[in-house]
């Protein structure tokens, strides 16, 4: 059987190949075929074709598929108008879960910014540069799920006068003297420890990015500042920061869609309970649990409608970024 898909895979690869040369090969006959004046404008128009066409059978036809869908009842075969919208904005649950993904926006995307940025900035001044870094990065490496489950067991409780077999316990009531707390179920801890778990795995991102662009800035500029007496402060605040500022907001936005997103740790750790639900979470809950497509969909309109404005201030930053490199 597996002979078979492998078969099945190659034949398959090589006929997308085939369609695509083909269709290359006819692009440069029928640009030949128009207007020497319009031609160049054809011919592109007729190369991206396949990569438009790509992107509109696997991203804009589900889009636009799911939008319908969320007027559509749980079994999608009625039509419900805006009831499931109503939902949205009636049901303290979805309320619950948007104040988790707001906390979620605020503490991982500030937390891993802020770190990373000063890693890449202190790295950069030491010979074990790349140590320093790989300690940090390397926990990106490993896959969300398992990351969460490493850290169930890390958070793991016991009452107060038995052994502490979780790390984070043990370590809070050796240091501390206090009880043990039940970070995953305590509704003073249970999100931010959840939230700690995406920072742990998350700043090794925001370090890579925010190092690489460190290390374009011509050190001739940082030399020339030294050279009329500012300080370490002084140059990182204007040379330093003016040039990783749109490095800066592209990082942001990518960690700020990154926390919409949290689904795996949430999943994994608590599945959604005291009080820890994001919307992701409530989405495959009403998808998968509840089987109510249309709640589904609409939930899933409502992330695609936070994420839009959050991808266009990255296009923009990134625009800026080469009209200055």
């Amino acid at each position: 059987m597996t002979g078979i898909r492998i078969i099945q895979a190659c034949v398959f690869i090589s006929a997308a190949a085939a369609l695509l040369l083909g269709w290359l090969w006819a692009a440069d006959r029928i640009a030949a075929a128009v207007p020497r004046r319009i031609r160049r404008g054809v011919l592109g128009w007729l190369w991206l074709a396949p990569a438009v066409a790509f992107v509109g059978l696997y991203l804009a036809w589900p889009l636009v598929h799911t939008v319908v869908l969320s007027f559509r009842d749980s079994s999608s075969q009625a039509w419900a108008g805006l009831g499931n919208y109503r939902y949205l904005v009636d049901d303290a649950a979805v309320h619950s879960a948007l104040r988790n993904n707001l906390l979620w926006l605020v503490l991982l995307t500030g937390v891993c910014l802020g770190t990373g940025l000063l890693v890449a900035t202190l790295a950069d001044r030491v010979r074990y540069e790349g140590l320093a870094k790989a300690v940090v990065v390397l926990p990106t490496a490993i896959p969300f799920v398992a990351g969460a489950v490493i850290w169930r067991f890390m958070y793991q409780y016991q009452p107060p006068g038995l052994p502490q077999t979780g790390t984070v316990n043990a370590v809070w009531t050796t240091t501390t003297g206090a009880a043990p707390l039940a970070w995953l179920v305590d509704g003073r801890t249970n999100n931010v420890a959840l939230i700690a778990v995406g920072i742990w795995m998350t700043t090794g991102f925001a370090t890579v990015i925010l190092s690489a662009a460190l290390k374009s800035i011509p050190p001739e500029l940082r030399e020339a500042a030294r050279v009329d007496g500012a300080g370490s402060w002084q140059v990182f605040r204007h040379v330093t920061l003016p040039h990783l500022r749109p490095t800066l907001v592209v990082t942001t936005t990518l960690l700020a869609i990154s926390a919409f997103k949290a689904f795996d740790i949430v999943y994994v750790m608590t599945n959604g309970n005291f009080d820890t639900d994001v919307i992701a979470n409530l989405m495959y809950r009403q998808l998968f649990v509840d089987r109510d497509y249309g709640r589904a969909s609409a939930i899933a309109v409502l992330l695609a409608a936070v994420a839009v404005p959050i991808l266009l201030i990255n296009v923009r930053a990134t625009r800026a970024e080469r009209e200055t490199a």
